[in-house]
């Protein structure tokens, strides 16, 4: 009864044993008797015991590896470093395991190999400015030769491009020049520019100060005719309303006289005097020399009534 008990123990460890879980993105290489069986997927899967072997678990997610710097030589016989990243993802789990041995290794060697070729045809600047022609060929010839061992290659970067020290001081130096070439362009574009749009500005102020002096000397000379305007207007007035009122010739001798005062100010070198005035001024004067006569004849009457 014990033996009994002791192998049905035995018979359930070991169904449990052979009972087998295929997680997801994975795949089981089982053989059976030393050669290949069978290739398990996602699910569960049980094994003949003593019989059948789990040779390989494949991960059927996509891998990327970072090889390190190899050394390399462009066509111009420039000797740099470059390092390569390769996306890889595994499409067939037999082939994988049984295709190649070391599947790394042979991808390592192929990438360095493929890349040496390429770079070989290409010049210094054609290889630093070429990085997606260099992917592009090195994925198309990595995918060709790792389909018979159940990869596939996705994608392939070149991660970093090292040229000697010699020539990255070059390169340096090269690239100082041109930013101080731009420099100086932009700088002598930028003064061109600055002193065009000085001259307009100068330009457009001296037009404007000439239109200011044109358009307040047309307002000068239009407020100097307006107001001659206003005063022969003012005069003609006044002589309308002078006729109007029928004057007398009283009226008229009296403005007669002053104009003869205005006219014998001194100031004028030439005076011609109507006729009428100047008989007007006669009179004037004769009156002047009777007020006169009478005057000095009563001055000796005077004297004697005073002795």
């Amino acid at each position: 009864m014990i033996l009994f008990i002791i192998l049905l123990i035995l018979i359930i460890i070991i169904a449990i044993a052979n009972i087998k879980i295929v997680p997801q993105a994975h795949a089981y290489i089982v053989e059976r008797l030393g050669g290949y069986y069978a290739t398990w997927s996602v699910g569960l899967h049980i094994k003949i015991p003593f019989f059948d072997k789990v040779a390989s678990k494949v991960s059927l997610k996509e891998h990327v590896v970072d090889f390190p710097p190899q050394p390399v030589i462009t066509k111009d016989n420039v000797t740099m470093q470059i390092d390569t990243v390769v996306y890889y993802q595994i499409t067939d789990p037999k082939l994988y395991t049984y295709g190649v041995e070391r599947p790394m290794m042979a991808i390592e060697n192929l990438t360095a190999t493929t890349l040496r070729n390429i770079i070989g045809d290409l010049e210094l600047d054609e290889t630093l400015t070429s990085r997606d022609t260099v992917n592009t060929k090195m994925r198309s010839i990595l995918d060709e030769a790792t389909d018979p061992w159940g990869i596939k290659i996705n994608r392939v970067e070149l991660k970093n491009i090292m040229p000697p020290a010699e020539i990255q001081d070059a390169m340096e130096r090269q690239m100082k020049a041109e930013r101080e070439r731009r420099e100086a362009i932009l700088k002598a574009e930028g003064e061109k520019k600055s002193s065009i749009l000085q001259a307009e500005g100068e330009k457009e102020s001296a037009i404007l100060r000439a239109e200011a002096k044109k358009e307040a000397a047309i307002r000068e000379a239009e407020g100097k005719a307006q107001a001659i305007i206003r005063v022969q207007q003012a005069v003609a007035e006044g002589i309308r309303l002078i006729n109007e009122s029928d004057p007398k010739e009283g009226y008229l001798t009296i403005k007669s006289l002053e104009s003869l005062n205005a006219l014998a100010d001194g100031k004028a070198t030439k005076i011609i005097v109507p006729s009428d005035i100047q008989g007007l001024a006669g009179l004037a004067t004769s009156i002047k020399e009777i007020i006169k006569d009478d005057t000095e004849s009563a001055k000796p009457a005077n004297k004697k009534a005073g002795k």
